[in-house]
């Protein structure tokens, strides 16, 4: 590195000797000497030339001494580092020097080659904060970036170790959660422009929060829709469980929010949501330039049209039976095996519930009718139409009552 050096001192010659003895690092570009007569002097000094890296300072002189120079120094945002110069044998300027922030010290007459050993030793030093400064920044960079995407606490695990593993283009088993609005686009079209702005604003917020809570990934967000996904990019052994429960989460907070605004006049559409768990390509795909922590593959297609499922269904989260599976002490009732568009295999899902629901009489003759649904006994289509007469709004039981009134059989269900 080129480094810059302020020399403090008032007497005369010293300047014509360190330039002759510095003559070929300042030919060669490696260090730019500066001289101040006097503490003043070398703070102004300062103050036009920032960029100067180390102060070599005498203590005894005229209007500011080295020791008072010191103390102002060390009271700077930048703090430079210094090595005091000081009469051989004066032991207590040099403590006190030391104790006030001193990096080292000469004694006079001054050691020209002490002088350059000192300066080479504190350059190094410089040099390695220098170092450290830049490595804090690149993190504070990377935490900024990372918090767009990441919980507060992966963002700062992930940034104290930039580039670390997780980052790269990798196969990983995940969970995916995929989360739409039903209406947005008439919304879109209608709503003041003003309105929609702190409308999605304050939605997004929200849901984000609601993921981040559960350690989730925020992997995209086009317009309304969400892209969370968990067990990436650090490892979640339980990550089917956490997305189920961050599933109910958003669910409730989404029907709060709705019921909010829609007491201020803005009909805004019920969320639903899909989630599917299996091997997906996960990593930054922004190239160099850009950062686009994202992943591919077919558990994420298949997540997304479990949430476009919800439409045909009437249900609000659904989610596929890998997840079902996986996640600790699941509470659902079965959908069906739906046939979704790009797969050749029929897909079992599950509608999860939250623990009172979950609990009530409703579905335990949910699960009875479904049961006589997928055995193939006629006493299904009475089982459901008796269910929808107790609770009309039960559009999954509707769902299926509807397909067995036009005919329908089995548990295996066609999406178009």
């Amino acid at each position: 590195m080129s480094a810059t050096i302020l020399f403090v001192d008032d007497e005369p010659d010293l300047e014509a000797l360190v330039l002759q003895k510095f003559r070929r690092q300042i030919r060669d570009g490696e260090v730019t000497i500066l001289f101040a007569r006097d503490g003043l002097e070398a703070l102004a000094s300062l103050e036009q030339n920032p960029h100067v890296d180390m102060v070599v300072s005498d203590i005894n002189m005229p209007r500011m001494d080295g020791l008072s120079l010191l103390a102002k120094l060390q009271e700077a945002e930048d703090k430079k580092s210094t090595v005091i110069v000081s009469a051989y044998g004066d032991m207590s300027n040099i403590r006190t020097a030391m104790n006030r922030g001193a990096f080292d010290f000469l004694t006079k007459p001054i050691d020209f080659t002490d002088l350059e050993t000192t300066i080479a030793k504190t350059i190094r030093h410089i040099e390695m904060l220098r170092e450290v400064r830049r490595r804090q920044m690149e993190a504070e960079r990377a935490h900024a970036a990372l918090s767009r995407f990441f919980s507060p606490e992966i963002a700062r695990r992930l940034a104290a170790v930039v580039g670390s593993d997780g980052m790269e283009v990798q196969w990983r088993d995940v969970a995916t959660l995929f989360t739409d609005i039903t209406g947005f686009t008439s919304l879109v079209e209608t709503a003041p422009t003003q309105t929609l702005g702190q409308l999605l604003n304050e939605y997004v917020g929200g849901m984000t929060e609601i993921v981040f809570a559960h350690e989730g990934t925020v992997a995209k967000i086009i317009g309304d829709a969400i892209q969370v996904l968990f067990n990436a990019p650090g490892d979640q052994p339980d990550y089917a469980t956490r997305a189920v429960a961050c599933a109910h989460a958003l669910d409730s907070w989404a029907q709060d929010f709705s019921a909010r605004w829609k007491a201020k006049g803005v009909n805004f559409g019920a969320t639903r949501i899909g989630a599917h768990a299996g091997p997906a390509l996960v990593g930054n795909f922004g190239g160099n330039r850009f950062f686009d922590y994202t992943a591919y593959g077919d558990t994420i297609n298949t997540a997304a049209r479990l949430e476009a499922a919800n439409k045909h269904l009437g249900t609000r989260i659904c989610v596929s039976a890998s997840v079902a599976e996986a996640a600790e002490n699941f509470q659902g009732r079965p959908v069906g095996e739906l046939m979704l568009r790009g797969r050749s295999e029929p897909l079992r899902a599950f509608e999860p519930l939250p623990p009172a629901k979950y609990e009530a009489p409703e579905t335990a003759l949910y699960a009875e009718a479904f049961a006589k649904m997928a055995a193939g006994d006629a006493g299904a289509m009475p089982a459901f139409a008796a269910l929808v007469g107790m609770h009309a709004e039960d559009a999954l039981a509707g769902f299926h009552l509807k397909r067995l009134l036009n005919g329908a059989k089995g548990i295996r269900i066609q999406l178009e």
